[in-house]
């Protein structure tokens, strides 16, 4: 162990800051062409269905559930910088092929699938950066680190809405470059701004990235592979083993966390249109205004909670995180009485959908079938009466919705960053590329299971057994939360080397 020069200091936060653009980066490739998906698939593909893109949508986690662990595993025994330059060029590549599933003359849907999938395989470096930042920082360090990343991916989510909104103004036709069979429209344009973007990330990997690894008392070591390492000779400070338990518990709550985050992005399309008679355009704008706030918000949260951290400890603030987002959820429960208008099963052409309503007077309606076209076709909206719940279960109001989604936005930001944080320090100074890989594959699984959960829980039995469940697997987490509570502490810590 060294003093750190000055010179290691201002090296080691460019690296750390190439990390932050990573994960940006990493999360633009997910959002960016999200919103535009379905309509390029249909547009390509006619045969493909709505369940078929449920698939396309999962394969980018399954991509980064089977990657993370490996690019991980491959940190811990080689520079960072080689799995990292791989896993961006994997997306690079995977964009550009997404650019060309238009060319074959059958079997797109399947190309676009293999192009999400080798996308959310790249993004597997997620692992690599976490674990990067964690062997790059000192334990005060730490909390502020792992929340700017956080804050970085969450900004690269909501930009990236944005970004394929921008592109949108070149139409569905766009410019075609028949040399390289190349047609740059509102749907290929922003996945080749995204390998654009990586291509720039491996530049900056390449000139500005260097391995720094810090003890939690911020002294200098050699790299993370140092010979030293490679011999077989350990660290003084790396001796001990890891608190398995610990780390177990840690992987469980983060699953829970990003799964019920999963159900909250997923849900609020169909729940707003059962409870409110929004239609799909309206759902999916509103909705999207709402989910925009929230990621405001949660940027916010990344920022605040790192001074807030320093005062209370990230246990405590995990814990009252995992509150958050349990009121949240109960708050979504139906308590009132009112039913949700009812949307009648048969709908034919040139006929008005009727719907249950105490509040709705018949001459409306009326009004409304004069004023239409005998061939125009009104889009059902309403409760579908396929789903028997709507019959007895009280609608959920308006502002029981509104306030859910601001204390699940405020709750979900703190468990996040709180995970992150406690996983590194539990790990230690040992090289943590394959715990992280774990750790990013749990929350991978729980973004693949939670939309499975809630389709079939909500659709079946509606919202009052779906958020019921939700808030029961929240108060399991708090009780394992209770229980590991004073095994959650820094690995220095753990064996006296430091104060907590």
């Amino acid at each position: 162990d060294v003093v750190e020069t000055q010179e290691h200091y201002k090296s080691r936060w460019r690296s750390i800051w190439i990390m932050y653009l990573t994960m940006f980066l990493s999360s633009v490739g997910f959002s960016i062409v999200i919103m535009s998906v379905w309509p390029y698939l249909q547009k390509i593909d006619p045969t493909a269905d709505a369940s078929f893109l449920g698939w396309i949508i999962a394969s980018y986690s399954i991509g980064q559930m089977v990657a993370s662990p490996l690019f991980g595993l491959w940190s811990n025994y080689r520079p960072r910088r080689e799995p990292l330059v791989v896993s961006t060029a994997i997306s690079v590549a995977a964009n550009c092929l997404y650019a060309y599933v238009h060319v074959p003359h059958s079997q797109n849907k399947y190309y676009m699938l293999t192009a999400r999938a080798l996308v959310g395989f790249g993004a597997g470096n997620v692992a690599v950066v976490r674990s990067y930042i964690a062997g790059a920082t000192s334990l005060t360090e730490r909390t502020s680190a792992m929340a700017n990343t956080s804050a970085c991916q969450a900004v690269g989510f909501i930009l990236g809405p944005v970004f394929q909104t921008c592109f949108t103004l070149i139409g569905e036709e766009g410019v075609t470059w028949k040399l390289v069979h190349l047609q740059l429209n509102m749907y290929t344009a922003p996945v080749l701004f995204g390998a654009l973007l990586g291509v720039i990330n491996i530049i900056l990997i390449f000139v500005i990235f260097r391995d720094h690894r810090v003890d939690d008392m911020g002294r200098q070591y050699k790299s993370i592979n140092s010979e030293r390492e490679e011999s077989g000779v350990l660290d003084q400070d790396a001796e001990g083993n890891v608190d398995h338990v610990a780390v177990v518990a840690i992987n469980f709550l983060f699953f829970v966390i990003l799964f019920v985050f999963a159900v909250f992005e997923t849900i609020a399309t169909p729940l707003t249109m059962d409870m409110y008679s929004w239609t799909r355009k309206e759902a999916v704008f509103y909705n999207g205004i709402i989910l925009s706030v929230v990621g405001i918000e949660s940027v916010i949260v990344f920022m605040v909670v790192k001074t807030l951290s320093k005062k209370t400890g990230e246990r405590a603030i995990l814990h009252g995180g995992l509150l958050i987002v349990l009121v949240g959820f109960f708050i979504l429960l139906p308590w009132g009485k009112k039913l949700p208008n009812i949307q009648w099963q048969e709908i034919k052409n040139n006929s008005i959908p009727r719907t249950i309503s105490t509040e709705m007077l018949m001459p409306f309606w009326s009004l409304q079938a004069m004023q239409l076209p005998s061939n125009h076709t009104v889009e059902p909206v309403g409760c579908p009466v396929t789903q028997s719940w709507c019959l007895n279960t009280p609608m959920i109001y308006l502002a029981q919705y509104i306030s859910s989604d601001i204390l699940i936005g405020l709750g979900y930001p703190v468990c996040n960053v709180m995970s992150y944080t406690l996983y590194s320090k539990i790990l230690g100074p040992k090289p943590q590329g394959v715990y992280m890989g774990w750790l990013t594959a749990s929350g991978s699984g729980a973004r693949i299971l939670g939309p499975v959960f809630v389709s079939q829980i909500y659709t079946h039995l509606g919202p009052r057994w779906a958020f019921s469940l939700i808030c029961g697997v929240v108060v399991v987490s708090l009780l394992l939360l209770e229980i590991v509570y004073k095994r959650l502490i820094a690995f220095s810590v753990r064996y006296g080397r430091m104060q907590e």
